[in-house]
């Protein structure tokens, strides 16, 4: 039996059809419902990683859930029910096919674009005279495109967005002020827990009754980048690199590994130890992100849980 789920062959009663994202496997019921299985798989540059981490799955649909109920009063939500740890149900949305990626920091892609000399991300203007980490004098909005499984996200800027007609001005006009409005809240909340919420991405959909909500996950270390508070200033000041909570410690590993998802390089081999500190950390970001302690499910047998949990759902 395995500790981990890195993919799924469920069968619920209505389904329509599956999709299979980078991390999230979605299973459409009835043309009306989404059951949303968050897995153990991990993904970074766009590459979906040969080994599951245990309680990965888990810990990002917590988060999302958390923050999905902390932030409804401002953005109205997909999400319905939790029937399991690894799984969320909501509301059937046609997806907008842009993430909406706002940065606070000067950070992971825009500080290399930066340092690549680029002063411009997707239409938007970076001030001169920043460095890595640097806070930028207004958190500025860098969407991308939403690429299907196996493709790279592409960055492309707002104007393009629209001259492309791939979300019109009004409904583009929501998407900006939710994001804005998200990131606010978000900031606040890391800010209660000793964290500086440095950037992060939202998925947003429309219901079938044509009104915009928030979709996917939200402010988890997947989909965003945290510094601890304490000693950001001194160690900006002294050039020294930041104490973060988000993936970024797994592109890092990749990277001086010699692997960026580029053609021909080969992902290095994931030892048991490596994987164990992974979970470790990801349990550490879920700590440090809610402000309590996590609580492992059981899984000696994930699929069987998930499966019956989810049953007795859609059987109410």
């Amino acid at each position: 039996m395995s500790t981990t789920i890195t993919t799924t062959h469920f069968n619920f009663p209505g389904q329509k059809s599956v999709y299979r994202g980078k991390v999230r496997e979605v299973y459409n019921i009835n043309d009306d419902l989404l059951v949303m299985i968050a897995t153990d798989r991990l993904s970074a540059f766009d590459v979906v990683l040969p080994k599951g981490i245990p309680y990965k799955g888990q810990i990002l649909n917590q988060i999302a859930t958390q923050f999905m109920k902390m932030t409804q009063d401002i953005v109205p939500n997909w999400l319905i029910a939790t029937p399991d740890p690894n799984v969320a149900v909501g509301h059937l949305c046609e997806p907008f096919k842009v993430e909406m990626v706002i940065r606070g920091y000067v950070s992971g892609h825009a500080a290399r674009e930066y340092a690549a000399g680029k002063r411009m991300l997707c239409g938007v203007t970076m001030p001169e005279g920043l460095k890595e980490n640097d806070k930028f004098p207004v958190p500025i909005i860098t969407p991308t495109t939403k690429a299907d499984n196996g493709s790279h996200d592409e960055d492309i800027s707002r104007e393009d967005i629209l001259s492309k007609g791939i979300v019109s001005e009004e409904d583009y006009l929501v998407l900006e002020n939710y994001t804005r409005e998200l990131f606010q809240r978000g900031t606040e909340i890391a800010a209660s827990r000793g964290l500086i919420l440095v950037d992060t991405k939202y998925e947003f959909g429309k219901t079938k009754d044509g009104q915009i909500v928030l979709i996917d996950e939200i402010h988890t270390p997947d989909s965003s980048r945290y510094f601890y508070a304490e000693g950001y200033q001194e160690r900006q000041d002294r050039g020294e690199e930041q104490k973060q909570l988000s993936k970024e410690f797994v592109r890092r590993w990749l990277i001086e590994n010699g692997f960026q998802g580029q053609e021909g390089q080969q992902i290095p081999d994931m030892t048991d130890t490596y994987i164990e500190s992974v979970s470790e950390r990801y349990i550490e970001l879920y700590e440090n992100i809610l402000g309590e302690k996590f609580v492992k499910a059981d899984i000696t047998n994930i699929n069987e849980r998930i499966e019956k949990n989810v049953l007795a759902f859609l059987e109410k």
